[in-house]
């Protein structure tokens, strides 16, 4: 078998900046001395996003750095039992969805607790004073700035392990679905629009994903290389997550860890919670993609997708692992009335299947069958939410054959889940985390517990006429020729007029000429070894993409071209790219 070129790893690489990087803490602690060696009083500001290890601070900085007074910005924090109490309506009973937040940071403090802290640092005559710690800002907007960030993906393992809860809850031993869904609601929605100025002005960001291998890098050389990256195509940093149903392809075709059981899941972009690589020189900066979205969302995105999702990155690619797996649960997606009323979220989770790869006798559930008592099938799932009897899927619900490179379009509404044997290229809108299981088979997750079924929400959000017909009619394959040239041909594939999405595919074995048209643009290379990305104009250092790697384009780089390239050049290519309409 040949050695898989999927890299797991990619990074930008950003040049003239190499001297505003630096590696471990005693580089970083020398910096920081120099910096803050003025003779005179200086305020030291260390903001953090929730789940940086303050004891890393504690322990290797704070003591090194000789200040005359030091703040812990969380003793003016508002208690667990104040927290859960003013954010109840947000959290919720459910282990799953809660309401999103539109609190800001200072809400979550106790305003004459702040105003003490404020004090201390006024009365403070001379000396280097440290405020540290999540909402440090809100103390003092500093003379240093400093800000240590880290990726949601790192968050939610340092939660699976049992080391992190919720900012401010103690937690750490709670269902990691409950904490997940506090994160995903109210701390990181709260936390992004706080640090959003602070990256605008920082002096320096802190890397701390890895524990005991700290990275910095001056704010100027951040902002640049954020700036860069709207310039090129570039990938953020895939991960792979086993599940219940996970399946063999993705370790194989990717070369992943053979001791995992399967891989279920790879968010192969959805920049909310991935990584973003950038390399100055020797040093490699890992941030939040998301910082990319909210600090240069008008050039990454465009005018337009900017002022409809503001800066929120609205196109999700990922990949679904049934192949030596089980069927997906059965499930439904909210109508975007609904999502906005019960979860506050303003668009909802459209999306389609694309089949990357596909074994003999791969189905897609889609759809119900014509003819069927709605009622009745309501009452079948209830009665499999119960235990009493299988959901009976055979009378109630379409099945169709799943071949490699068929697309299923899958509007809000519609009931749907992949059967074994496939490896799905999902392509939807990114409020990810709003899937309503219908029914499960009967399995429990790989903690142990039920897997949770939402009937109660999906009943309400079932689009009933998606029956045999018009499924047929307006989901399965809708590919339409568009425009071809010498080596190359272009075909729409969807979406359906509900989704605010649209997909080409373009098959070619010359360079094809490919325009943002003013908006993001993201693919993938889902046939074909090796492809070459570059600029007509030289606008842009040539990009390799390899086989399965999703790809962004931002909105700035304008026209691109992609060319058969190494191993793939006399392979017949195909890239299947997703726009918002």
């Amino acid at each position: 078998m040949r050695k898989s070129n999927y890299d797991k790893f990619p990074e930008v690489t950003v040049s003239g900046f190499d001297q505003q990087a630096w590696q471990g803490w005693a580089q970083i602690i020398r910096q920081l001395k120099a910096r803050c060696a003025s003779g005179e009083k200086t305020v030291l500001v260390m903001d953090c996003y929730p789940g940086v290890r303050l004891q890393e601070l504690e322990e290797n900085v704070l003591p090194a750095l000789g200040a005359s007074l030091i703040l812990n910005s969380e003793t003016a924090r508002k208690s667990a039992a104040a927290l859960s109490a003013e954010l109840a309506h947000h959290i919720t009973d459910d282990r799953v969805f809660g309401v999103l937040s539109c609190h800001s940071l200072s809400a979550f403090f106790d305003a004459d607790a702040l105003a003490r802290l404020r004090h201390q640092v006024d009365m403070q005559q001379s000396g280097l004073v440290i405020v540290y710690g999540p909402g440090a800002a809100l103390v003092h907007p500093g003379d240093i700035l400093l800000y240590a960030d880290l990726p949601r993906w790192e968050i939610q393992q340092r939660m699976r392990s049992g080391e992190l809860g919720n900012w401010g809850a103690h937690n750490e031993h709670e269902d990691i679905l409950r904490r997940y869904k506090r994160a995903y609601f109210i701390e990181w929605r709260v936390f992004d629009r706080h640090k959003t100025p602070l990256l605008q002005r920082t002096d320096y960001l802190l890397d701390t994903t890895q524990a005991g291998a700290p990275a910095m890098i001056g704010g100027d050389a951040l902002r640049y290389g954020l700036e860069k990256t709207t310039q090129r195509p570039f990938r953020v940093v895939p991960f792979f997550d086993p599940g219940i149903w996970g399946g063999q392809w993705m370790k194989k075709t990717f070369d992943l860890d053979p001791a995992q059981p399967n891989y279920a899941w790879c968010f192969d972009c959805v920049p909310e919670e991935n990584s973003l690589l950038l390399r100055f020189g020797e040093i490699r900066i890992e941030i939040p993609s998301q910082d990319l979205v909210l600090l240069y969302p008008r050039a990454l995105l465009g005018e337009k997708v900017h002022a409809r999702f503001g800066a929120e990155f609205p196109i999700r690619f990922d990949f679904l692992d049934t192949i030596g797996g089980q069927n997906l649960s059965f499930q439904v997606h909210p109508l975007t009335d609904y999502i906005q009323q019960t979860f506050g979220m303003h668009y909802t989770q459209d999306e389609s299947y694309y089949m990357l790869e596909a074994e003999a006798g791969a189905e897609v559930y889609l759809g119900t069958k014509a003819g069927i008592d709605p009622q009745e099938m309501l009452a079948s799932l209830a009665a499999a939410e119960r235990g009493e009897s299988a959901f009976d899927d055979e009378k109630f619900v379409n099945r169709f054959p799943a071949r490699k490179h068929d697309h299923f379009l899958i509007p809000a509404g519609t009931v749907h889940c992949s059967g074994a044997g496939a490896m799905v290229l999902e392509i939807s809108a990114t409020p990810y985390i709003f899937t309503f299981k219908l029914w499960d088979w009967g399995r429990k997750g790989m903690d142990g517990l039920p897997r949770p079924v939402h009937l109660q929400h999906g009943a309400k959000v079932i689009d009933w006429q998606r029956d045999t017909d018009w499924v047929k009619a307006h989901l399965v394959n809708q590919f339409t020729p568009v425009a071809e040239g010498d080596g190359w041909c272009e075909e729409q594939t969807g979406l359906h007029e509900r989704e605010f999405i649209e997909t080409r595919r373009h098959w070619f074995t010359s360079p094809v000429i490919h325009d943002t048209g003013g908006g993001v643009n993201v693919l993938n290379l889902v046939e074909g070894t090796e492809a070459l990305v570059d600029s007509p104009d030289n606008a842009f250092e040539p990009f390799i993409v390899h086989y399965a790697e999703t790809f962004i384009i931002p909105a700035a780089v304008g026209k691109y071209r992609i060319s058969p390239w190494g191993e793939g050049i006399g392979q017949k290519l195909a890239t299947m790219k997703a726009i918002v309409r």
